[in-house]
């Protein structure tokens, strides 16, 4: 009598990568820390330069505004983050009414991505607007960027911070056009709308940072 045994091959282990759209993102973000860096390291050294300068410019900072225009851009962050939750759930678009969703458990007004980046979109809109409307009020009061090296220093470090708003509120809205371009809404178009939330979480810890510094540590 033969016996025969049989044998069997181990399974194929399945290996997951990260995302390489998601880690060039973070490495790019890293190259941004630096130049935020270099922005605060020329602020910190004309204030170290010009004190009496710094004391006297800073009374003409609008606090209570700034603070106002910071809470709005903290609160487009918590917007953001809904509509990645809603991205996650493969979720673009509001739900239709009586529609089941399984899936979508984090979803908040039956909302879904495109609703929560256009709000987004809407409060960082309305932030950039603030900044614009508090330069011709500093303009209007003698202060323009030629004014003196501490002039320079504002519009340079909140200037460019501004200009990055700007870019990610054209990102939001390349996201949003995508999904409604797209038949089938997948975790490929989904990885956009996270990867934009890298870049829009950084820009807000960045403006803290600069809130903090500009308006507070005078």
């Amino acid at each position: 009598m033969v016996t025969t045994s049989a044998t069997y091959a181990p399974a194929a282990r399945t290996i997951k990568r990260p995302n390489p759209v998601a880690v060039g993102t973070i490495v790019w973000l890293g190259s941004e820390v630096m130049f935020f860096a270099g922005l605060f390291a020329i602020y910190f050294t004309l204030r170290s330069t010009s004190p009496e300068l710094w004391a006297d410019r800073t009374e003409l900072l609008n606090v209570p505004f700034a603070f106002v225009n910071t809470a709005i851009l903290v609160l487009s962050s918590f917007t953001c983050q809904m509509g990645v939750f809603a991205a996650e759930d493969l979720q673009p678009y509001r739900i239709a009414k009586g529609q089941k969703n399984g899936a979508g458990r984090r979803r908040l007004f039956g909302w879904g991505m495109v609703e929560w980046f256009f709000l987004t979109f809407a409060l960082g809109a309305i932030f950039v607007s603030g900044q614009v409307w508090e330069y011709a009020q500093l303009v209007a009061e003698g202060m323009p960027i030629s004014a003196d090296s501490y002039a320079s220093a504002f519009y340079l470090t909140t200037g460019f911070h501004a200009l990055h708003v700007t870019g990610g509120l054209i990102a939001f809205l390349l996201v949003i056009g995508r999904a409604y371009a797209v038949k089938n809404f997948r975790h490929k178009e989904a990885t956009s709308s996270i990867v934009v939330s890298y870049y829009w979480h950084f820009v807000d810890v960045v403006w803290i940072v600069l809130f903090v510094v500009i308006y507070f540590l005078k």
